[in-house]
């Protein structure tokens, strides 16, 4: 969430933002609220100075009882007002999580369309397989059990194509290492302030896309950023730790609410998938850089697979409410003949950590909010996708690439 001091000194800003991104926005009413909470501050403050005033003269001797009726109507009167100061920040927290993060002067203002090439590598090929016939052919994948025991979009993945998956696992980890990430596992659920902290906020209630678990404060997670964004929920750190790299493995649970129409065949967009995914939290000087460098890693990782992309540059339009930016890696698909997104990376400033009041302490002693990042190394589904439309033969072989060999006990093909 943003500050609602810097929301009241960069109204216009925030307002003009929020618009871009699609969000309908309640700023003034946070300020009005923000109003009436100082000025209830005030009182309780005020208050408690008094209480305190009258425990030290109540000390030694027989207290008065003037003093005595006094620090009764006081206690009474206090535990009114901070009532009254609970209801009103919980009223503006729960405005403030409306208002998504202010968007960078480098970002491209408009709905998707209006995304940016930045760059592009590889040649794009002119001919490929379609995954599902092919994987389903030779018995890789099976959606019609997994619809039988969970419903659509559910499947299992069997024989060469789960080996597969665990090299490209087995790739990605090596290549983020390269990089100084420590790997992690993570709780496949986090509680609804983890959730929100990460700043999922649908633009609609049609469009959320987290399983929820009934009677329990839990929700499965659609990423392992969700986990990775609560690890350091509450603390502060110190300056020379940061910044810190780290890698969270996991299964990634999506709704897919609000993606009809975008292109779903076979494992493209599924209800669960397996992903690895790169975190950081930096001092806020270190954030834009660090942007580069993770998708700069990406690219490395994809690179390495031989496989032709391009990165954009995300519309504010397209950008959900934590990123100030976004950068998105598609694939050349050979198949559909376009590119569709692999990967992507976020800049999400001090958005998420002031939601889980995560913060550093500098070497003068201030204290801060720190930045966030996130980038997407390998999403396994879609990642095996990719592979097939670009390695598989029509009625042969599958090519692996040279870097997954290591991982596929030296085979050229399966």
């Amino acid at each position: 969430m943003l500050d609602v001091k810097f929301i009241r000194e960069n109204l216009a800003l925030v307002e003009k933002s929020a618009k871009e991104k699609g969000y309908k926005t309640n700023t003034k009413d946070v300020l009005t609220l923000d109003d009436e909470r100082k000025k209830v501050l005030f009182e309780v403050e005020t208050l408690r100075k008094r209480r305190n005033e009258v425990a030290s003269k109540m000390k030694g001797g027989k207290p008065d009882k003037a003093l005595i009726e006094e620090g009764k109507q006081i206690k009474i009167d206090l535990a009114s007002l901070e009532g009254e100061l609970a209801i009103a920040e919980n009223k503006m927290n729960e405005l403030l999580k409306t208002i998504p993060n202010v968007i960078f002067d480098d970002v491209p203002l408009g709905g998707e369309e209006c995304s940016v090439e930045v760059k592009k590598w590889g040649e794009n090929h002119e001919k490929g397989v379609d995954h599902l016939d092919y994987a389903v052919e030779r018995d890789w994948v099976d959606f019609e059990r997994g619809a039988k025991v969970a419903g659509a979009k559910f499947y299992y993945l069997k024989g060469e194509l789960a080996l597969l998956e665990n090299a490209l696992l087995q790739y990605g980890l090596s290549k983020i290492q390269e990089h100084g990430f420590t790997f992690m596992t993570v709780p496949d659920m986090v509680s609804s302030r983890v959730l929100e902290g990460c700043g999922f906020n649908p633009r609609s209630s049609e469009q959320s896309d987290e399983y929820y678990i009934e009677g329990e404060d839990l929700a499965l997670i659609a990423t392992a950023e969700m986990p990775l964004t609560g690890y350091h929920m509450d603390e502060i750190l110190d300056e020379a730790q940061l910044p810190l790299f780290y890698a969270g493995y996991s299964p990634c649970f999506r709704k897919e609410a609000g993606t009809y129409g975008k292109y779903t065949r076979g494992l493209f967009r599924v209800h669960q998938f397996n992903k690895l995914e790169m975190y950081a939290f930096c001092l806020p000087e270190q954030s834009k850089d660090i942007h580069e460098k993770i998708l700069a890693i990406e690219e490395d990782i994809w690179q390495g697979l031989g496989i032709p992309y391009h990165v954009i540059n995300i519309a504010a339009g397209d950008l959900g409410a934590p990123a100030a930016k976004k950068y998105d890696m598609e694939y050349w698909s050979p198949v559909n003949q376009k590119y569709q997104e692999i990967t992507s990376c976020s800049n999400c400033t001090d958005f998420q950590a002031r939601a889980v009041n995560c913060r550093v302490r500098r070497k003068d002693g201030t204290i801060e909010f720190v930045h966030t990042l996130n980038g997407t190394a390998i999403p396994l589904a879609r990642a095996l996708v990719v592979m097939l439309e670009n390695y598989a033969i029509e009625g042969g072989k599958m090519k692996i690439p040279e870097v997954l060999r290591p991982y596929m006990g030296g085979r050229e093909e399966i």
